[in-house]
């Protein structure tokens, strides 16, 4: 059952990065969407289904939460340094239904392991939009002891709990030294013509 589950999760993260492909563009550093004839402008308005059971799983907070985030769906800013990287998906309820309005509460280390602790570089919240996306431009982040590389985020549909995770990269040699790491909480992800695309879907039981 475990290996369905995978190859279900891995079905959809393929539907949702098939359709719309980024770019970063070089002379501006923002990321432009490229649109094949192959390929639709939109995300699939129906994400694949998950299984009732493949809820997102939760992962401790750390040391390195603030409050009172910013809104914004980059944190790119002047001084940022390292390897461009948009993340994109939906969040979803365990009956396939797209979630909109909901808050994700992003915040991570930059490329050299440190967490800006007294501002809020690298840190941001933001809602899903009418379809329950959400889109993140950001940078990788780094590694520091004990760590492989990861995003932190909070994810609550409207009047629901919230749910505290982290998200991984994928043939991370640091992820199998990492006691925190679980592999359902692996991003897909593709090599774009000047950084990376990162796709994952946050599946919520709602009550």
């Amino acid at each position: 059952m475990r290996k369905l589950r995978r190859t279900r999760r891995e079905l959809l993260g393929a539907a949702l990065a098939a359709p719309t492909m980024y770019v970063l563009a070089r002379s501006t550093g923002l990321l432009e969407p490229v649109h094949t004839d192959a390929a639709p402008a939109l995300l699939p308005p129906t994400p694949a289904c998950p299984d009732a059971d493949d809820v997102t799983p939760p992962q401790t907070e750390g040391p390195f939460y603030r409050t009172a985030t910013p809104r914004r769906t980059s944190l790119l800013e002047p001084g940022i340094s390292g390897t461009r990287l948009l993340v994109a998906g939906y969040v979803l309820s365990t009956t396939c239904q797209r979630i909109p309005g909901a808050l994700l509460d992003f915040w991570q280390c930059d490329a050299q392991g440190a967490y800006d602790n007294s501002g809020f570089r690298l840190r941001g919240h933001q809602f899903t939009d009418a379809e329950g996306r959400y889109t993140l431009e950001t940078i990788v982040p780094g590694l520091y002891a004990g760590r492989t590389r990861h995003i932190h985020v909070k994810v609550a549909a409207p009047n629901q709990p919230v749910l505290t995770t982290q998200l991984y990269f994928p043939n991370e040699p640091a992820n199998q030294r990492d006691g925190i790491f679980n592999p359902r909480l692996v991003m897909t992800v593709r090599e774009a013509a000047d950084g990376r695309v990162g796709f994952f879907n946050f599946v919520l039981r709602m009550r």
